[in-house]
């Protein structure tokens, strides 16, 4: 199999934006040869209680499931999940500033995308 080019971002989870701290939230990896965008997302979010005691861990998880719902173009994503991987990929990585924050995305080479997506979440997710 060719090497096929992807690229990947961090959402970071930002509880105070004002402090700048964040915990990695989730990762996304898009391969355009392959058509493949995926995402995993941190099973333990306790980590964020950390930063902020009084987050709102259920909000939290419920915002990156529907990130997550985005980036496999399930139905319940509405339009944006039903536009094409790469449409996907650079909305949920588009800069803002709420406390689900894209981090910078970064480019690799792959023979299985979705082989990528899970050893770059494990290093990246703890």
């Amino acid at each position: 199999m060719t090497p096929m080019p992807f690229e990947y971002a961090v959402l970071r989870v930002v509880p105070r934006v004002d402090r700048g701290e964040f915990v990695n939230g989730a990762v996304l990896l898009y391969c355009q040869q392959a058509a493949f965008l995926g995402m995993t997302v941190r099973a333990d979010l306790s980590p964020i209680g950390a930063l902020w005691p009084q987050a709102d861990l259920e909000a939290i998880a419920d915002a990156l499931a529907a990130a997550r719902d985005v980036a496999h173009g399930a139905q319940s994503a509405g339009g944006a999940g039903q536009a094409d991987p790469g449409r996907r990929f650079r909305w949920l990585t588009a800069p803002r500033s709420v406390a689900i924050q894209p981090g910078p995305v970064h480019t690799g080479v792959t023979d299985g995308p979705a082989t990528d997506l899970a050893r770059i979440a494990a290093s990246m997710l703890g």
